[in-house]
């Protein structure tokens, strides 16, 4: 036998145990993931010794040999090596980097460690640490992404998975933000504090019981961001994303939740959505935060701390887009260093704004290929989605900055010149969209503006958004429905189209189940807190349900009871009314009949 038939006898020997040995290493594989993030929240979130801090990186860096071990494994059974390689280029390169740390563990030479120290770099070896950490993250969520494409083949409905994807990513933010780092000065939250914070964060709301600002350290404040990001895209969103982006493909199941998530016609437009949600985001966030960073002035103080004043920017810059109105400024924009920044409330005023567009609409404004092709036909408009997004949103923003500057000039928006008072006004009419920042004492605002700012908050923004609320396209869908009704006609137009029934009784549906729910909501937050007036009440119900965050200043006196209702609002207002009626519906029979017609009197 010659040499090169004989290599072939060895590989097929090999490869015959290819299977037994793949089985048990992605079982491995799963136990080092929740092992690695154990090490890392441990480290984290407990205060350790300096020996103890030391080991606990030794550790995770041990785990690092077996996450490459298990990636050399996987590629040396593949068929083809060099195009598993090709194909997995991010895990390889992530790899390689493990890699350098594994070897100088081995050899004793920890050689990045040693290369700060040679260029005097000591100063960087925190930083350092935390990169390590974060490369182990990303190895775990690359395994994490692997199992959840597996639990996504079980015959759950997309919308079950949605609704248990929060539920997890609640529990989780909870557990972490209760750890004693995570408080300012050690002293960790209690279990009610954790639990509504991560709720509001998770659903991107903003309303909370303690100042995050204060009661939060640093970490706690980056888990709030996290949870935050993490919310408002969606957690299936960067699941699927990350199941894309490692080649592993995308199933029905998957895109018929990212369908129903971003309010999409079909699966294909759905699956190519992904890609653009994540550019979008991190683009406009990038450039919000850069926006921020410059704009700062000298009163704000951090504004002689680079880092920190880095970390302000992107924190803001995240809650605005992604319409959640977290602040780690205590009194929020409403700071007295703050209240005359209109730059900064006007850059964070066009973040909300593109935030609560939508991503469809933002695909199809800002798309290269789009913008190529109206440069070139430039008679083609925007899809009528993008339009009813659009316009309805600018027309609501016109429509409140305008009562609101009626109602309040010799309000809230006494001492201010004209300019000023505009401005504010306009803002306060932006952050109803969901967004939940605030440039005025809100619990100051004369009963008419409240009610205003309630009906804002209770339309939101537009579908396929980080925003809340009904939405603008639900709420057009109503007006068209009332106009043609009291016009006598028996059909919906629009632009010269036509809206489909369907979608008319979709758009009655959450109009019902939102105002219901609302209407129950307040019953028992009335029951609760008989002391409060009934008027903040309705007001922090619709913030919730809406995940706007604007409040009257009741929620941290609001009791355990009055708390449930809130968390509970928040939670069904994020995951949508309709979602959470077909996920626990059950599959109807067919209804191939029709049953003779009927008239009854209504009215």
């Amino acid at each position: 036998m010659n040499q090169q038939g004989t290599r072939q006898l060895i590989r097929l020997r090999i490869f015959r145990y290819s299977e037994p040995i793949l089985r048990s290493l992605t079982g491995l594989r799963v136990l080092a993931s929740l092992i690695s993030l154990f090490l890392v929240v441990f480290y984290y979130g407990f205060p350790h010794s300096p020996t103890g801090a030391a080991t606990l990186i030794f550790l995770t860096q041990s785990m690092f040999g077996f996450f490459v071990f298990s990636y050399l494994i996987r590629a040396f059974f593949s068929m083809h090596a060099w195009r598993y390689i090709k194909e997995t280029m991010f895990e390889a390169i992530v790899i390689g980097m493990l890699l350098l740390d594994v070897a100088g563990l081995v050899a004793g030479y920890p050689f990045i460690q040693n290369l700060l120290m040679a260029l005097e770099l000591e100063n960087l070896l925190p930083a350092y640490t935390f990169f390590v950490q974060m490369y182990l993250m990303v190895i775990v969520l690359m395994e994490s992404t692997r199992l959840g494409s597996d639990v996504l083949t079980f015959k759950l409905k997309p919308a079950t998975t949605f609704l248990a994807s929060f539920a997890i990513l609640i529990l989780g933010g909870t557990l972490l933000l209760m750890m004693p780092e995570m408080g300012a000065g050690g002293k960790p939250a209690t279990f009610m504090q954790a639990l509504f914070t991560s709720v509001s964060a998770s659903c991107i709301t903003g309303l909370s019981t303690v100042d995050i600002g204060i009661h939060f350290s640093v970490r706690g404040q980056v888990v709030i961001l996290m949870l935050i990001q993490i919310g408002g895209l969606g957690i299936l969103t960067f699941a699927t994303f990350f199941a894309l982006f490692l080649k592993k493909g995308i199933g029905i199941n998957q895109q018929a939740m990212i369908r129903d998530f971003m309010s999409e016609d079909n699966l294909f437009d759905a699956k190519s959505m992904l890609g653009r949600i994540i550019f979008f985001t991190f683009f406009i966030e990038a450039a919000a935060a850069i926006g921020l960073y410059i704009l700062w002035d000298a009163r704000a103080p951090f504004y002689h701390e680079p880092v920190e004043k880095a970390f302000q920017s992107l924190f803001h810059s995240i809650s605005a887009f992604c319409n959640a109105g977290f602040s780690t400024i205590p009194q929020g924009l409403y700071q007295n260093w703050l209240r005359d920044r209109l730059s900064i409330h006007m850059l964070l005023a066009a973040t909300i704004f593109l935030g609560s567009l939508g991503f469809p609409a933002l695909k199809d404004i800002f798309g290269l290929r789009n913008m190529r092709q109206r440069i070139q036909t430039p008679w083609k408009p925007w899809k009528l989605s993008t339009r009813i997004a659009f316009f309805s949103s600018v027309a609501l923003i016109i429509f409140g900055a305008l009562v609101f500057f009626l109602l309040e000039r010799s309000g809230v928006l006494t001492g201010l010149n004209g300019p000023n008072k505009w401005a504010h006004a306009i803002f306060q009419s932006v952050t109803p969209r969901t967004a939940g920042f605030n440039t005025v004492d809100t619990g100051a605002l004369a009963a008419p503006t409240v009610i205003l700012v309630i009906f804002l908050m209770f339309i939101g923004g537009s579908s396929g958004s980080t925003a809340g609320g009904i939405k603008t396209s639900t709420f057009m869908v109503i007006l068209l429905a009332i106009s043609a009704t009291v016009r006598g006609k028996n059909s919906l137009e629009l632009s010269g189209r036509s809206i489909s029934f369907d979608l008319l009784n979709k758009a009655y549906t959450i109009f019902v189940f939102s105002s219901s729910f609302i209407l129950i909501s307040v019953f028992f937050l009335v029951w609760f807190e008989p002391a409060i007036p009934v008027l903040d009440l309705v007001f922090e119900e619709v913030s919730a349900f809406c995940t706007v965050g604007l409040t009257r200043g009741i929620t941290p006196g609001l009791g355990v009871p009055a708390q449930i209702v809130l968390m509970l609002s928040m939670f069904i207002g994020r995951v949508g009314t309709l979602t959470l009626a077909f996920s626990l519906a059950s599959r109807s029979a067919s209804t191939a009949y029709r049953y003779p017609r009927s008239h009854i009197l209504v009215g």
